[in-house]
């Protein structure tokens, strides 16, 4: 199978979406009636992509399972099986995302079992393991992002509970003071995350009373403010008051590993990671939360954020760091006159327009497609040698 083929995607209406990122990406109107959180472009059992096969629209899972070494290549098919090891998406936050982690590989075979063991229902609300994979994860800004991510520095995390929450955190402030560590770190988000529901409920209404006081002091505070608003006395309302706060710029990006406490508060950026939907989450939803295990999972340490930008490889693409074997993410500009030629070494992608007008063609007898602003695209190994020309911007996933 030479054929590059058009994708019909999945997209989640979850409460946190946004009525106008995904709807002006695909040209619908704006703002739409539904909020709109993720386009799914890939091969996941929950939401796979489907293409035109001969007449009739078939999954990409059974297009790869039918055609393995063809759809994958060689490689990607020798290492992973009959199964695209990647899921891309578009991810447009309305509103804050739920604090959460995603469990290493491990974690995520042994839960899956396990849950399987007790007949939880794959769909079911309750269910932490959807899957038996991990899922690191490239998050790349289509615009400003908003996130939280990874356990800040323990002398910030002090300072800022000394300012919001001065009375009634102060034994935990003073326990992380007594054992600035990793146990420490873990003992005291813990003890935060368990707190009866009065302790809670006083704690985070005093943040945000600071917080509304301090909110030209830092960014933190406007965001403690803001997840109130939202969340009421969530405990998740305090969680930027211990994790890193960035604003990603068009074309940067965060890796996440596994273990890495996070959380999307705003903005719509480009998503890339292995192929799983496996999420332990701690508060900001009113999805299904599993405090005791998503402690099992996290990584408590301190961490500096590092802010990935892309390496020229060439005039046209720009590829971010391999951080993970599943997945590669890389960002391709051409303007009129230029002609992007694909590796000769190259395995199954999945392209996404994000700006312009473009026609892909493929070695040989493969056919030539069309594609505009929101139109994604699967590239099979087996296409060869592809090439670009026009005028556009799209995001590549390959393995």
């Amino acid at each position: 199978m030479k054929d590059i083929k058009v994708l019909t995607n999945v997209i989640h209406e979850y409460a946190w979406g946004s009525h106008t990122a995904i709807p002006e990406l695909l040209g619908l109107k704006t703002p739409f009636d539904k909020p709109m959180a993720e386009l799914w472009m890939g091969a996941h059992p929950k939401s796979p992509s489907k293409t035109d096969m001969n007449g009739a629209m078939v999954t990409l899972a059974d297009l790869i399972k039918e055609n393995p070494k063809d759809t994958l290549g060689n490689y990607a098919h020798d290492k992973f099986g009959s199964r695209l090891p990647y899921l891309f998406k578009v991810l447009a936050a309305g509103k804050p995302l739920s604090i959460q982690a995603h469990p290493n590989e491990h974690q995520a075979k042994e839960g899956f079992e396990r849950e399987n063991r007790r007949a939880i229902p794959l769909d079911a609300g309750n269910r932490n393991y959807r899957d038996a994979n991990h899922k690191p994860e490239y998050i790349c800004a289509l615009t400003d992002f908003w996130a939280l991510c990874g356990f800040r520095r323990i002398e910030e995390t002090l300072s800022y509970l000394a300012d919001a929450c001065p009375k009634s955190l102060k034994r935990h402030r003073d326990d992380l003071s007594s054992r600035p560590d990793g146990s420490g770190l873990k003992g005291f988000f813990s003890s935060l995350m368990t707190l009866p529901g009065e302790d809670q409920q006083r704690a985070v209404e005093e943040a945000a009373g600071h917080s509304k006081r301090l909110g030209s002091k830092s960014p933190v505070f406007e965001w403690i403010v803001k997840l109130h608003h939202d969340y009421g006395c969530d405990i998740g309302v305090l969680s930027p008051i211990y994790l890193n706060l960035v604003c990603l710029k068009p074309g940067e990006a965060l890796f996440l590993n596994a273990g890495e406490l996070h959380a999307y508060l705003h903005g719509s950026g480009i998503e890339l990671m292995a192929n799983s939907d496996n999420v332990l989450r701690g508060g900001l939803t009113p999805k299904h939360v599993d405090v005791p295990e998503l402690i099992n999972i996290l990584t408590f340490e301190e961490k500096d954020l590092e802010i990935i930008v892309p390496d020229a490889v060439s005039d046209l693409e720009r590829v971010y760091p391999r951080k993970a074997e599943e997945f590669l993410l890389s960002v391709i500009s051409i303007k009129t006159g230029d002609m992007y030629t694909a590796s000769p070494n190259r395995t199954a992608e999945i392209l996404l327009c994000v700006s312009g007008q473009a026609l892909l063609s493929g070695e040989g007898d493969a056919n030539a497609v069309a594609v505009d602003k929101g139109t994604s695209v699967f590239v099979p190994a087996s296409a060869g040698r592809y090439s670009i020309k026009g005028e556009a911007t799209m995001y590549k996933a390959a393995i």
